[in-house]
């Protein structure tokens, strides 16, 4: 396997001669969408039309892992093919976090750069903004942004919806900026007056369950402190509409030049407040309706991508950054209304967690017929962390010597050429264990950190004082350990972990 890119000719001639230009490259992102939310997953009591009909004309795979089980980590990882467990400074970061990506490092956006295309990221960013933390200046224009690691555009939110500041940034400065409400933000303290969900709580149009009890945005408590925004501040119901809307724009705007676009999409993620064309429309409640909005984004990316004529010159990738949570903060009652349906799948885990379901993801790869299969279901075992190594080698670019030092080139496999597996995966869950899944087998290290998330959600960490083993052929659930029958390969895996993951 290949880590760094073949030059443009020959690297391109292998994908056949469907693949005349360079293609554009759409990364989709959702947020906290897991495994089995789709309808083409299994879902159930959700209709996802879009989504599938994406999967029907592609391939749809059903063991890619994320990097990690929470957002920062995860999508660290991802666009610097470096894994996050490298790095300290990597956990979920406040909405006040400095820069965690430098601008010195290589990126998935410098590689694309370097090969002529036309580079943005719009919706969720999560990866800090800024030198130091806690010092931006959110009423001017902030340093170490998207456009300093390889972005040429950039519409982002700073963090998580649940997260202040409440607004987006475009171009290095707050969009719709409101002189007459200069923005003040504090992760220590509340502003003298201002009101926040424990003071305020009978405002709420969303209840917060656990944590979110800080300041009040658009009647919705958050996570952190913030005073001002005036007319900058978002609407909940309409950042999907907002995302969508600036997403198809840079598709217009670039349809004829090369382009990557880093589309992360906000939906599922609390707090979930749809739209109104959606909300109150399925029987699993808000989680459900933000899933029917997040495949209505796909809807409206794949229309200007067809009306712009480059359908069939765009490689779309569909994933999520870490699995499924249920109750994350708010009471919008997401655990009642399951009726049967399962986030994860048959995975055990969810979000936060070192089981399956905490990095198990949707993973959906659309190019035209000729180049990938149509209508295929793929079980190679695949990570987030090779997107870098793999786009290298599609568009004919260079990784430097010190850059992406974890990604591999797994193009073939991603393009449906190759049922090659990766030989393992490292999985982190939110407690910084990392774990080993390689296709046939997942390994635990022991650890005598909390077995269960010390917050609000009912989820397992996956942390046991004992070393846990399962054998995923036969047990994709994770149910029974079987360590203590299987020594010989519990000390492989433990060897491998102990080098591969330093």
């Amino acid at each position: 396997m290949l880590r760094f890119g073949l030059l443009f000719g020959a690297g391109m001639a292998a994908l056949g001669a469907v693949a005349q230009e360079r293609p554009n490259v759409i990364l989709l992102v959702a947020d906290d969408l897991g495994y089995g939310d789709l309808e083409c997953y299994g879902a159930k009591n959700v209709e996802t039309p879009n989504v599938n009909r994406l999967a029907d004309r592609g391939i749809k795979f059903s063991n890619c892992h994320a990097t990690a089980a929470t957002s920062t980590p995860s999508r660290y990882s991802l666009l610097t093919g470096e894994y996050a467990w490298r790095r300290k400074d990597t956990d979920v970061a406040a909405g006040n976090a400095a820069s965690i990506i430098r601008p010195e490092q290589f990126t998935m956006a410098d590689l694309f750069k370097s090969a002529g295309y036309v580079t943005g990221a719009i919706g969720k960013w999560h990866l800090g903004l800024g030198d130091v933390t806690g010092q931006q200046d959110w009423n001017g224009r902030l340093t170490s942004t998207p456009r300093d690691i390889g972005f040429d555009y950039h519409y982002i939110q700073a963090a998580t919806a649940d997260r202040v500041p409440c607004v987006y940034l475009e171009q290095d400065t707050i969009a719709n900026y409101d002189p007459s409400a200069p923005i003040y933000v504090s992760y220590r303290e509340n502003f003298p007056g201002e009101p926040t969900g424990v003071t305020h709580r009978d405002s709420l149009k969303l209840d917060w369950s656990h944590g979110h009890n800080h300041s009040i945005v658009d009647g919705i408590s958050r996570i952190g402190y913030m005073k001002g925004g005036g007319h900058a501040l978002w609407k909940d119901e309409n950042i999907a509409d907002s995302i969508a809307a600036h997403s198809v724009r840079f598709i217009q705007e670039h349809a004829r030049e090369p382009f990557f676009l880093y589309l992360c999409t906000n939906d599922v993620h609390v707090p979930r407040w749809p739209h109104e064309r959606f909300r109150g429309k399925n029987p699993m409640g808000l989680r459900g309706d933000a899933i029917a909005q997040f495949d209505w984004t796909v809807g409206q990316v794949m229309a200007a991508l067809e009306e712009a004529g480059i359908a069939d010159n765009t490689l779309i990738i569909l994933t999520s950054d870490n699995g499924p949570v249920l109750d994350d903060g708010y009471a919008d009652r997401a655990i009642e209304l399951l009726n049967g349906h399962s986030p994860t799948g048959p995975f055990r885990g969810a979000k936060y967690s070192g089981y399956e379901g905490g990095t198990m993801v949707p993973f959906i790869v659309r190019w035209p017929a000729g180049v990938t299969p149509q209508d295929a279901d793929n079980q190679t075992l695949l990570s987030h962390i090779d997107l870098l190594g793999s786009f290298a080698r599609l568009i004919g670019a260079e990784v430097p010597e010190n850059g992406a030092v974890d990604s591999w080139d797994m193009l073939d496999q991603i393009l449906g050429r190759s049922d090659e597996n990766r030989p393992w995966v490292s999985e982190l869950n939110h407690t910084r264990t990392i774990s080993l899944r390689t296709p046939q087998w997942k390994y635990l290290p022991a650890s005598n950190l909390t077995p269960m998330v010390n917050w609000g959600p009912k989820i397992e960490n996956g942390n046991s004082p004992d070393e846990q083993l399962y054998n995923m052929l036969l047990d994709p659930s994770e149910t029974t350990n079987v360590a203590a029958s299987n020594p010989a390969i519990v000390n492989s895996l433990r060897l491998l972990h102990n080098r591969a993951c330093r």
